[in-house]
């Protein structure tokens, strides 16, 4: 999945640390890997492509992944250690299996804000967070084969990521169009319409993408959530085009589009400068920089209203101008 390099590490290498070229195979190795690997796991891998490098060496050359940020140690409750990609991969978590001990990985804006909240009010520096749910998986529970994987490819993380700006597209085009419908001003109205037929346009071209995908892998729809993120999951318009539907005036609804359009930056551009390169980064940086462009625009049109409004103000407050005299 990972496209990192040593070139790419190199800038993280602990104080003090040598340059290696068995280091460098075994870290190429491990990145080449899916899921979560064993000291075993590896020096097993590692054999296979070189018998004469050590066991020791390949334990040393893990810890100092670990001590660089190249990968992480988690411990899922089986008496040894596995090792995860840690470098440029986003926070997430896992649910561990008690019974067959697989762990299957999530990701959630909600825990993670929950984390920044708490530790901010401690004044905090949070570096590394663990959340592991210990249960039993469906496989297990009821003896059915699952589609469950050990990781996240690609593909689901691609799926997940459409899935996110599909429904935010969705919203965005019913907050617009009922923004349309309901502001007098001519200007803003043609604002809004606009916008309306761009999400429009632009949710086509998001789902004919997902049909896709789809298409590159029979099992990918029925396949587990990996990103969890509770309020884009209905779009991050929703609230905006309930807001509308209560009544309000043309400045309010320019003003609820800003923030609209400028927590739905913030959340794409956020998350997805945390993945590492991939389809899902892709879409995540893409939808991010067109809600930047439609944030843009209804902030200049709404500093313009303002000043068209102040003006017509004005006018109504001194009246017309005196005629002159006729000569």
């Amino acid at each position: 999945m990972t496209t990192t390099t040593l070139q790419d590490l190199s800038r993280l290498k602990p104080s003090g640390g040598k340059r290696s070229s068995k280091r460098e195979q075994i870290v190429n190795v491990f990145l080449r890997q899916e899921g979560h690997l064993s000291a075993d796991d590896l020096v097993d891998l590692i054999r296979k492509e070189d018998h004469r490098i050590s066991r020791a060496t390949v334990y040393r050359t893990l810890q100092w992944m670990v001590d660089a940020g190249i990968a992480r140690k988690v411990d899922f409750g089986e008496g040894r250690f596995r090792f995860e990609h840690s470098y440029r991969q986003p926070r997430h978590y896992h649910l561990i299996c008690k019974t067959c001990h697989r762990s299957f990985e999530f990701l959630s804006s909600d825990i993670e804000a929950l984390v920044d909240e708490v530790a901010g009010a401690r004044n905090f520096t949070a570096s590394q967070s663990v959340v592991q749910i210990y249960g039993t998986c469906e496989e297990c529970r009821t003896g059915r084969t699952t589609t469950q994987e050990h990781g996240h490819t690609d593909l689901l993380f691609a799926r997940d990521a459409l899935r996110i700006a599909i429904a935010t597209e969705r919203s965005g085009l019913e907050f617009y169009t009922r923004a349309a419908k309901t502001t007098r001003d001519a200007r803003g109205r043609k604002i809004f319409q606009d916008l309306a037929h761009e999400e429009g346009t632009h949710l086509e071209k998001l789902e004919q993408r997902y049909k896709e995908l789809l298409a590159r892998d029979p099992q990918l729809e029925s396949r587990p959530t990996f990103l969890f993120f509770k309020g884009a999951a209905h779009g991050l318009f929703a609230e905006g085009a309930e807001r509308l539907a209560r009544g309000v005036d043309d400045q309010q609804a320019l003003m609820i589009g800003i923030r609209c359009e400028r927590g739905s930056h913030r959340f794409f551009k956020k998350y997805g400068e945390r993945f590492e390169d991939s389809e899902g980064k892709q879409i995540f940086l893409e939808f991010a920089d067109e809600e930047r462009s439609h944030l843009d625009l209804l902030v200049r049109e709404y500093r313009a209203l303002v000043k068209r409004q102040g003006r017509t103000r004005r006018s109504l407050r001194h009246g017309p101008p005196p005629a002159r005299a006729a000569r």
